[in-house]
């Protein structure tokens, strides 16, 4: 190919994207860089910066898609969408399904996700995620009840991974549930 001419790669930006997640599943945040996702993409150094001038506009890019998981299986769900549905019953059961799916893939989506209490430029996709998920509930509960169940269904994805506990879905049910104000003490 003739110096000077580019050639048209329309799948690069997501190749990127791709191996930045790669990178810091492998790595951690802490191994990430232009030149980590470069190799781990297998384009030229300068293809990661033309695309993402800073390694925060790639965080951005590859936690807005990290965050695409969880927040879609709420959206999707048609036991959440049915009124009849034990609402924190389904809740319970998608989130045991979503951490048992792949528990490297949930690590990895909440090591991006936290990376925005150092990285303030990340703080935005992660309010994206919180309120994405809340939105989906509120077909089914009002707005403030919504966000207390994120939180919760939060806490305890987070307590799972740290401990390397087994997920309990009969005690989410019922955590859930007393959110809900049907559960004991609710």
């Amino acid at each position: 190919m003739p110096q000077g001419v580019r050639r048209y790669d329309p799948d690069r930006r997501q190749r990127i994207i791709d191996a930045a997640i790669r990178v810091v599943g492998a790595r951690g945040i802490a191994g990430l860089s232009h030149r980590s996702v470069a190799a781990e993409a297998d384009v030229p150094l300068g293809s990661t910066t033309y695309h993402f001038r800073t390694l925060d506009d790639l965080l951005i890019a590859a936690l807005r898609q990290a965050n695409e998981g969880f927040a879609r299986a709420v959206a999707d769900s048609a036991a959440l969408a049915d009124p009849d549905t034990d609402l924190a019953g389904a809740l319970a059961r998608l989130l045991g399904e979503f951490l048992a799916a792949d528990r490297g893939r949930v690590e990895l989506e909440y090591e991006l996700y936290l990376a925005a209490l150092r990285r303030p430029a990340l703080r935005p996709v992660a309010a994206e995620w919180c309120r994405a998920a809340a939105e989906a509930l509120t077909p089914r509960t009002d707005p403030a009840t919504a966000r207390a169940l994120v939180a919760v269904m939060d806490g305890i994805s987070l307590q799972v991974l740290l401990t390397d506990a087994e997920y309990d879905e009969h005690h989410a049910r019922e955590i859930l549930s007393r959110v809900l104000g049907n559960g004991p003490g609710g």
